[in-house]
């Protein structure tokens, strides 16, 4: 390699060096002059615990569970108009527990549970609600998993009225695991 190919290999990796470092420089700037003069931007770059609305979604979802469990034969019953004939539906489950609706007040809820880590808990209480947000997904995925093949049962081949109330009851066992499990992570928030 010749003095003049050195020279340039040199000049070409100082002048990526260089560019690198002012696009970093760069950044930097923004985001400090984009966090001083935003602080909502601060607490969110440093992380921040669940609103109090987020919060409220926890609660009126626990009182949605209560209601359906309370409830279970005349949510999961549907019955065509003027006397007509009565089955029993899946869907409701689905609905109550955040499974088929932005709206829903459950509706990936999941992603609440991961802001408590923001917030000042009792040390002794983060073991607890770390296992019942696990005892909630596992629920709620099995709850999602039975209520689906209830709706579904009656025209599944060697299906019938018998597998749709076998798998609605397999649903229920797991609405009841869940809000046994939001109970604990509701105790565990102090909400």
């Amino acid at each position: 390699m010749t003095r003049h190919q050195d020279d340039n290999l040199v000049a070409e990796h100082t002048s990526r060096r260089e560019i690198f470092t002012k696009t970093a420089a760069t950044f930097v700037s923004v985001a400090v002059s984009t966090l001083a003069t935003n602080p909502d931007a601060a607490m969110a770059a440093a992380g921040k615990g669940p609103t109090p609305e987020e919060l409220q979604r926890i609660k009126t979802g626990y009182e949605r569970m209560t209601y359906l469990l309370d409830n279970w034969e005349k949510e999961t019953t549907t019955c065509k108009e003027n006397g007509g004939e009565c089955k029993r539906d899946a869907e409701p489950v689905r609905r109550y527990m955040g499974l088929r609706f932005t709206t829903d007040p459950l509706f990936q809820i999941e992603k609440v549970f991961a802001k408590v880590k923001y917030m000042d808990l009792d040390p002794d209480s983060l073991e607890t609600l770390y296992e019942a947000s696990e005892d909630w997904t596992a629920a709620v995925t099995m709850t999602n998993s039975m209520a689906f093949i209830a709706q579904f049962g009656e025209y599944n081949p060697g299906g019938g009225k018998d597998e749709v109330l076998k798998y609605l009851d397999e649903s229920q066992k797991q609405v009841i695991l869940a809000k046994s499990a939001l109970e604990k992570i509701i105790k565990s928030m102090a909400i």
